[in-house]
């Protein structure tokens, strides 16, 4: 597997308090049939909830809001149920006007998962910021900066009696020094539903 060289200066997309000088370990719980709000929750080694996605659903324009363990908003993701590229705009808060960046899949047509991440800032969109490639049926995937080969986040399936039992899956996610793990969390949020659909 490649390589990265560690970021020397944050990479802060959300905020510079998710930018940790050493690799974050998450744990992310989904739900897997459900339809009811807080269906996604991410928790630190410890076990401790650091983060809650809560859904709309059954509307014109899919949302999503990423919650910090306090229950204030962070991040709203929405997308157009009726488009043709399945495309996830995330924004500040919980609004729709400070657009901080989109994911969208890389091509219509594709047998692994690979997915184009650009911030808001890249308004021309010829060369994505980031791009998360991998193989959501065995659910492991990893986040490159930029169409490059420096990883800056991997996630993985844990198998686990919950899974079977309880209707749970869980992923374990590696988030490299200096890189937003809220962003990130928010990126592997997205890829999950830009593969279910």
């Amino acid at each position: 597997m490649a390589q990265s060289a560690p970021l020397v200066n944050p990479m802060s997309v959300v905020g510079a308090q998710y930018c940790a000088p050493y690799p974050v370990d998450l744990t992310i719980m989904r739900k897997v049939m459900t339809i009811t709000d807080g269906n996604f929750a991410v928790s630190d080694v410890n076990g401790n909830i650091i983060f809650k996605v809560k859904g709309a659903l059954f509307t014109l324009h899919d949302k999503r809001v990423l919650l910090d363990a306090a229950g204030n908003p962070l991040l709203s993701m929405r997308q157009k149920i009726l488009s043709a590229h399945r495309r996830w705009k995330v924004y500040r808060g919980d609004s729709s006007s400070d657009l901080l960046f989109s994911v969208k899949k890389s091509s219509m047509f594709q047998f692994k998962t690979s997915l184009d991440v650009f911030l808001a800032s890249n308004k021309s969109e010829h060369v994505c910021d980031f791009k998360i490639k991998g193989n959501w049926f065995e659910r492991s995937c990893i986040v490159y900066r930029g169409d490059s080969t420096n990883i800056v986040a991997q996630m993985h399936k844990k198998h686990s009696v919950q899974s079977i039992v309880l209707g749970k899956d869980t992923f374990m996610v590696t988030v490299y020094p200096h890189v937003d793990y809220a962003f990130i969390v928010v990126c592997f949020h997205c890829g999950f539903n830009c593969d279910s659909e």
